[in-house]
């Protein structure tokens, strides 16, 4: 069997840098304590593990001057219900995007269905971009909050968080990026986008692990707590803690996760951001632009290089998208991912839903171009079955 071609790092990013399984293995090994309990040495220099892992992430966001306002949870999604369970009010209003991932349109979903908030589901273009005029449209006197994906994880397109933050700032309206698709894979400023809350995972580019997640939230915006639970400093407290980091943290942290994201965030810095993305698009381009000229294919929202990350969505003529997947898998060894992509508004707008979504392959830190060659030969084979 020929080496795996893997093109699915939107769903989580590999293989990871030799950085780091090295100092997650090393790590857990010498300093597989609990941090921030206990006065011991090993725990000391555990909790400066995590504290170092929060100045980075702070620093990499720009979130602001405490980095104590980085918090870590599970995954995205986990810090997404933190966050939003935190925001709603009842009679209030939320606008969103038809873009999202199910972590954030299942939480907003469950609260409509209990009556408490009314949504706005706000439509994206022909190429896969909301326009921010429709976000400021949707507004309205008692909108709590705005939350907006940062990249598509369907399409790859990158949100104009910019002009958003700023309609939100002039309305006094809170705003939640969903940073899934975009930490650690574009630069960015949540200060200068006026972004109010920033969620991550840390397992796609961030380079991290599984298991690892958090969010940034800027001073002024209050969460409301959801959870309570032990937090290791002043126990004798009856109820949870309200300051940062803890008012959004419970129990042990995945110390492990947080290992391997510190020398994940440490090894995209070091090779540099940009890069990295510019190294990547530019093989999606060549990937993309073969994909195009092939007869029976149909790619979606895949136009330009422009603010878009190296994913590309298509279907072929004649073939169900998982009987693609199965394809290329068992006859090419490549890995991509099929179907709805845990974001169904998005194929009902790009009108895909009912034909079971779509073929996606999305290039890492780790693709070369022999593998994007290999991809497109598949294809073209595939397709000249039926077409």
């Amino acid at each position: 069997m020929s080496k795996l071609i893997y093109l699915d790092n939107s769903a989580t990013s590999f293989p990871k840098p030799d950085e780091v399984y090295d100092f997650m293995n090393t790590f857990y090994r010498t300093k597989g304590v609990s941090p921030g309990r206990s006065g011991f040495d090993a725990a000391l220099e555990t909790e400066e593990v995590v504290n170092n892992t929060r100045k980075m992430l702070t620093k990499l966001f720009n979130g602001g001057t405490d980095h104590n306002r980085l918090t870590f949870s599970y995954n995205a999604t986990d810090s997404l219900n933190l966050i939003i369970n935190g925001l709603v009010e009842k009679g209030g209003h939320v606008v969103t995007t038809l873009l999202e991932h199910n972590s954030v349109l299942r939480p907003l979903y469950f609260h409509q269905q209990q009556g408490t908030i009314d949504v706005t589901y706000v439509p994206f273009d022909e190429n896969g971009y909301v326009n921010p005029d429709d976000i400021k449209k949707a507004i309205r006197p008692n909108t709590t909050f705005v939350i907006v994906t940062h990249c598509s994880n369907v399409l790859g397109t990158i949100q104009p968080l910019a002009q958003i933050g700023k309609i939100c700032k002039d309305k006094g309206v809170t705003f939640v990026v969903d940073g899934s698709q975009g930490a650690g894979s574009v630069d960015f400023d949540m200060q200068a986008c006026n972004v109010d809350v920033y969620c991550f995972t840390g397992h796609k580019c961030l380079m991290g692990p599984t298991g690892i997640g958090g969010s940034y939230v800027r001073e002024g915006v209050n969460i409301k707590l959801t959870r309570a639970g032990g937090t290791g400093v002043r126990s004798a407290f009856r109820g949870h803690l309200e300051e940062y980091p803890y008012r959004l943290e419970y129990g042990t942290l995945n110390l492990l996760g947080v290992g391997g994201l510190y020398a994940g965030v440490k090894w995209i810095t070091q090779q540099g951001v940009m890069n990295i993305h510019n190294r990547e698009i530019a093989l999606w381009d060549k990937l993309r632009k073969a994909v195009q000229n092939t007869e029976g294919v149909t790619t979606y929202c895949a136009n330009s290089i422009e603010n878009k990350n190296p994913v590309l969505s298509f279907n072929i003529k004649g073939f169900q998208a998982g009987d693609v997947g199965t394809m290329l898998d068992v006859d090419y060894n490549i890995a991509v991912r099929t179907g709805l992509q845990c974001a169904p508004l998005v194929h009902e707008h790009i009108g895909t839903f009912d034909m079971h979504g779509t073929v996606r392959m999305s290039i890492g830190a780790f693709t070369t171009e022999a593998d994007v060659d290999t991809a497109i030969e598949a294809i073209k084979e595939i397709a000249s079955i039926k077409n």
